[in-house]
């Protein structure tokens, strides 16, 4: 379970350069943040930031924002880039229902969907981070070629992703049941705080990538 009462967190993350408290008022705009045009990727759900934080550091001339809904867990990364002078990141604090305010159309390159809540009450699937609903609000400010990754650990929602992607009008590209006995798949897989636990469980990772 993610902690989510961490006291003087919201404060802690408002002041912190990093974090970008007011989002919106960079729609269409966020090379200013940077301060160059290198492409922009994003991951929603990026929880205490070990994806994010290492894909920084391999890649510096990409920009990467992380997206985290609860402060509390958000909190965790920002503590974790104190020692590190990461120029390409930057953090919000946000649900991810509300991207399309704060990014532009074109304006993201790729995104990352790491873990996340399955939601698996029929009645919450359009909350899915995988479901056609959200694919409608990535279609929005992702360029033309941007694709979207996800991984997770549980069936259900994987076969639910894997469905989405016709039904949202989008093209699987990749797709895997077990990334980490997929030689090629896993080249260069940054493994998340739950993929190295449920790894670890002997979980299958499951993976795929879809475009428009």
């Amino acid at each position: 379970m993610r902690l989510r009462n961490v006291p003087g967190s919201r404060e802690a993350i408002a002041a912190n350069p990093m974090a970008i408290t007011e989002p919106e008022q960079f729609h269409g705009k966020w090379n200013e943040v940077f301060g160059d045009n290198h492409p922009i990727r994003i991951e929603i759900g990026m929880g205490k930031g070990n994806f994010i934080i290492q894909m920084a550091q391999e890649n510096p001339d990409i920009n990467y924002v992380g997206i985290e809904k609860y402060s509390s867990v958000l909190i965790r990364a920002i503590e974790k880039c104190e020692e590190l002078d990461l120029q390409n990141l930057r953090f919000i604090r946000m649900d991810a229902e509300y991207i399309c305010d704060v990014f532009a159309k074109d304006e993201v390159d790729r995104i990352y969907l790491n873990f996340s809540d399955p939601w698996p009450k029929d009645r919450h699937a359009k909350r899915r981070l995988t479901s056609k609903q959200f694919f409608g609000r990535y279609d929005q400010i992702l360029k033309p070629e941007g694709i979207v990754e996800f991984k997770t650990d549980n069936d259900l929602l994987f076969q639910f992703s894997l469905e989405q992607v016709p039904e949202a009008n989008w093209k699987l590209v990749e797709s895997t049941w077990d990334l980490h006995n997929d030689e090629r798949l896993c080249q260069g897989n940054i493994m998340t705080e739950y993929e190295a636990k449920f790894s670890a469980m002997g979980n299958p990772i499951h993976k795929l990538i879809a475009t428009r």
